[in-house]
């Protein structure tokens, strides 16, 4: 399908859709730029209807998913604004200037926006969780395991009972021996990976306690975690990894891990000389 089509698309097959589909339909030609950073949750209760029916429509437009339409959609939304948008404010044209001063921007509103939705009592639940937990296991997959191995690298120089895997059948066969008494942090902008939610279920299944950091407060994701952590970071589907949302995530992680080793720092700060010692004969 050529990118500059979905809206003609639609349009054309407005006809052969159901009742339902033409609710959502209606919705996304009416609110196309906020769709673009909508999970399919949010756009299923936008729409009054189930998830199901936000995957049957985009399967009836003879594509694979949500995720898929959303990059047809800010493909199409970039033609038609004549052009490329790196950043939600930064385009082709910008000058480094602008460009410098607009993502040095977008970069400290993610920080503060992501700052005003911490809650202090969340925070020392899931910390408390961690000190008490026999193993803490971070998940992630594509951009969002860069920064689950980052976590793990960051909490390993304090405590021995850290986990991440980066392979995602690795992951399920973690999630599949987890126990009540093992916590399990997921990371997922969207909330709607395939394999973040089946690792999720699984996890949920065995008891664990689960803390999601993720964009959206409601997604599949979310219907599974015991605690959600926002990062306020926009980022459109064309714009994957971005380090605007990287940067948000690493900002709740620095807070559990300086939360974590002031609850066991006699433990935590001889744990981290032991680390520090060595490697000591690694560097120059």
């Amino acid at each position: 399908m050529g990118a500059t089509h979905i809206f003609s698309l639609i349009k054309s097959r407005y006809n052969t859709f159901t009742n339902t589909e033409k609710k959502v339909a209606d919705y996304i030609l009416k609110n196309m730029q906020d769709v673009m950073y909508m999970s399919i949750t949010d756009l299923a209760i936008a729409c009054d209807v189930g998830e199901s029916s936000i995957f049957r429509f985009c399967k009836s437009l003879d594509l694979k998913g949500y995720q898929e339409f959303k990059i047809v959609l800010a493909h199409s939304l970039s033609s038609e604004q004549d052009m490329i948008s790196l950043y939600n404010d930064v385009s082709l044209t910008d000058s480094l200037e602008d460009i410098s001063s607009k993502i040095l921007t977008k970069n400290i509103q993610a920080l503060k926006e992501t700052s005003q939705f911490i809650q202090k009592e969340e925070i020392a639940k899931v910390v408390h969780w961690m000190v008490q937990a026999h193993r803490i296991y971070f998940f992630g997959v594509g951009s969002s395991l860069i920064t689950a191995l980052d976590a793990k690298n960051k909490f390993m120089r304090i405590t021995n009972k850290t986990e991440c895997s980066v392979d995602s059948h690795l992951q399920m066969m973690n999630a599949a021996l987890m126990t009540e008494n093992d916590v399990a942090i997921i990371i997922s902008y969207s909330g709607s990976t395939k394999d973040i939610i089946e690792l999720a279920k699984v996890a949920k299944d065995k008891h664990a306690k689960i803390v999601a950091l993720t964009r959206y407060a409601k997604s599949p994701l979310t219907t599974y975690s015991d605690v959600i952590f926002i990062t306020a970071a926009d980022e459109g589907p064309l714009q994957g990894g971005s380090l605007t949302a990287k940067i948000s995530q690493l900002y709740l992680l620095d807070i559990l891990y300086v939360e974590y080793f002031k609850q066991t720092a006699k433990e935590s700060a001889k744990n981290k000389d032991l680390t520090s010692k060595a490697v000591v004969n690694k560097l120059l």
